[in-house]
C-alpha cells in the first residue's frame, strides 16, 4: 500500500486499442492496486473498440464527448485534437468537477498549463514520442526524414510544434517511455531544461498468463495446431506488417510443403483511413504472393469486415480488434513459435514484452525501444533477436527460430519471462509512476503568478487565432 493515497486523473485523447492506450489502462490498474483513486478522462471511448478493462468496472472511465470532429475533411488532425482536449479541460475545471491531487497527461500537452495554473494542480506528463516528429515525417534514430514538407504544411505545423514545446515545458515532471524517446526529446525540445525520467511501460502479467476457456467461440476460431508466427500491432502503415508478410512469403517459397501460418492481430478502427488502407494493402500483398487469407473479428464486434473469399486453412489470418482471451490464447499456445515485431524505430513497443512474458521467442527490428527490452547476444543471455527490417534477413532468422531444439527454446523462453517480470511488469511500472506522482505532489500547491499566466495565455490565444485563420484560408482550396 502506498504511503499516501492519491486522487489521480488520467487525461488521454482517444481510449481505443493501441500501445499508448494499453499503457494508460495498465498504469491506472497498477496505481489502483497500490491503493490510489484513479479516474480516466477521454474525448473518445467506444465500447465496441476498447480494452475490456475500460468497460467491465475494472476502471472508472469518464467519457466527455466533444463538439469537435477528429479532423476536417481528413486534415487538421492536430488542430482538432487541441480543440477536443481543451473541451475536456473545460469539463475538468468546471465549478462542480471532481478535485484531484495530481493530473497525469500523455500524448497531448495542450492542457498542461491550464490544469496547473487555473486548476492549481500539479501535472505529470508522459512522453510516448514528440508529436512534431510523428507529423513531420518518418523518424530514423538521429534523422528526421522529409522534415520540410510543403510550405503550407510548414505554416500550419509551426504554431502546433511551438505549442507542443511550450506546453510540455509547463509540466512539473516529465517522464519518457524509453531512453531512446528521452534522447530524442532532449534533442528536439531544446528549450526544455528538464531531463525526462524513464518509466518503461509494463504489462499486467496475470492477464497474459491466466487460463483461457478454449471452448469459447472467439478463442476456438483463432487457435490451430499449425505452427504459427504471430504479430500484434495496430493496422497502421508505420507498423510495417508488410515486413512479416514478405518474410513469410519467402519462407513458404523456400519450403512450400512446410505447415506454417501467419496471424496478424491488432486494433482496427474503420474511422481511420490509415487503418482501412493498411488492411487493404496487406491483403493485396498476400494475394500478390499467392497466400490465402481470412479476415475475422470477435463475435461482439460491430465493425464491417471487408469482402473476401474465406478459406478453411488460410496461410494468413487478419484478426481485427482481438479480445483479451484471444490474445492470451495465441501467446500461450504451443503452436505459436515466434512473435514478429515489425515497426522500425519504435518508441518503446509493448509487443516484445508481451511475447517474452509468455515465453515466445521474439524477432524485432534493431532500432528504437526494442533494443532496450530485448537482449540479442549469441551467449546465454539471449531473450530474442534484433534484425534490420529486411525480409530475407527476417526469413533466415525465423527459420533459425523454428529450428531451435526444445532445450534451447525453453532456455530463451525462461530468460524472456524473467527479464519481463523484473523490468517490465505492471508492478515495476506502477512503482515508477507512483514515485513520480508522489514527488510532484510533494512540491505543494502551484503558485499562481498573474503576470506569467497572462503572458502564457496571450501566447496560447495568439497561436490558436493564427492557426484558425490559416485553417479558414486553406479549407476552401488546397485541403478540400
Amino acid at each position: 500500500m502506498s504511503p499516501r493515497r492519491l486522487r489521480i486523473a488520467f487525461l488521454h485523447p482517444d481510449l481505443g486499442i493501441g500501445g499508448a492506450e494499453r499503457f494508460v489502462v495498465d498504469a491506472a490498474l497498477g496505481l489502483r492496486k497500490l491503493g490510489h483513486i484513479v479516474d480516466i478522462y477521454t474525448s473518445h471511448w467506444d465500447p465496441n473498440h476498447c480494452f475490456e478493462e475500460t468497460k467491465d468496472d475494472s476502471l472508472k472511465v469518464r467519457y466527455v464527448k466533444p463538439p469537435f470532429p477528429r479532423s476536417i475533411k481528413g486534415k487538421f488532425h492536430i488542430l482538432c485534437a487541441h480543440a477536443r482536449q481543451m473541451h475536456l479541460v473545460t469539463h475538468l475545471l468546471s465549478a462542480n468537477a471532481q478535485s484531484y491531487d495530481v493530473y497525469f497527461v500523455d500524448q497531448l500537452s495542450t492542457c498542461v498549463p491550464f490544469l496547473r495554473v487555473i486548476g492549481s494542480t500539479r501535472v505529470v506528463f508522459y512522453c510516448h514520442f514528440p508529436d512534431k516528429l510523428l507529423a513531420n515525417g518518418a523518424f530514423v534514430d538521429g534523422t528526421l526524414l522529409n522534415k520540410q514538407g510543403s510550405l503550407l504544411k510548414r505554416i500550419y505545423r509551426y504554431p502546433m510544434d511551438w505549442l507542443e514545446e511550450v506546453t510540455t515545458r509547463q509540466a512539473d515532471v516529465i517522464l519518457a517511455n524509453s531512453k531512446f524517446t528521452a534522447r530524442v526529446f532532449k534533442s528536439y525540445f531544446p528549450s526544455i531544461s528538464q531531463n525526462p525520467d524513464i518509466v518503461y511501460p509494463g504489462i499486467n502479467i496475470q492477464a497474459y498468463t491466466s487460463n483461457v476457456d478454449t471452448s469459447n467461440t472467439d478463442v476456438a476460431t483463432i487457435l490451430s495446431e499449425t505452427p504459427t508466427l504471430l504479430s500484434l500491432n495496430r493496422f497502421e502503415k508505420k507498423k510495417n506488417a508488410a515486413l512479416a508478410i514478405e518474410a513469410f512469403a519467402i519462407m513458404k517459397a523456400r519450403e512450400p510443403t512446410q505447415a506454417l501460418r501467419l496471424v496478424l492481430a491488432g486494433g482496427y478502427d474503420p474511422r481511420l483511413q490509415d487503418n482501412i488502407q493498411t488492411l487493404r494493402t496487406l491483403t493485396e500483398l498476400a494475394t500478390t504472393h499467392s497466400l490465402s487469407y481470412n479476415i475475422i473479428t470477435p463475435t461482439i464486434s460491430t465493425i464491417p469486415v471487408p469482402d473476401h473469399t474465406k478459406v478453411s486453412t488460410p496461410d494468413i489470418v487478419f484478426l481485427l480488434n482481438f479480445t483479451t482471451a484471444q490474445r492470451t490464447a495465441l501467446l500461450n499456445s504451443t503452436s505459436t513459435k515466434a512473435l514478429l515485431y515489425t515497426p522500425a524505430n519504435e518508441h518503446f513497443g509493448i509487443g516484445p514484452i508481451e511475447g517474452m512474458i509468455c515465453g515466445v521467442p521474439v524477432l524485432a527490428c534493431d532500432s528504437g525501444g526494442p533494443t532496450e527490452s530485448i537482449i540479442d547476444t549469441p551467449s546465454d543471455d539471449r531473450t530474442g533477436w534484433l534484425r534490420p527490417p529486411d525480409p530475407v534477413v527476417w526469413a533466415d532468422t525465423l527459420q533459425e527460430i523454428l529450428a531451435l531444439s526444445p532445450g534451447a527454446r525453453e532456455a530463451i523462453s525462461s530468460r524472456g519471462r524473467e527479464r519481463a517480470r523484473e523490468f517490465f511488469s505492471l508492478d515495476a511500472m506502477s512503482k515508477g509512476l507512483e514515485v513520480a506522482l508522489l514527488k510532484v505532489v510533494a512540491l505543494g500547491s502551484v503558485q499562481n503568478l498573474i503576470f506569467k499566466v497572462f503572458v502564457m495565455l496571450i501566447g496560447l490565444l495568439a497561436a490558436y487565432v493564427f492557426t484558425s485563420k490559416i485553417t479558414s484560408f486553406l479549407i476552401p482550396s488546397r485541403f478540400q
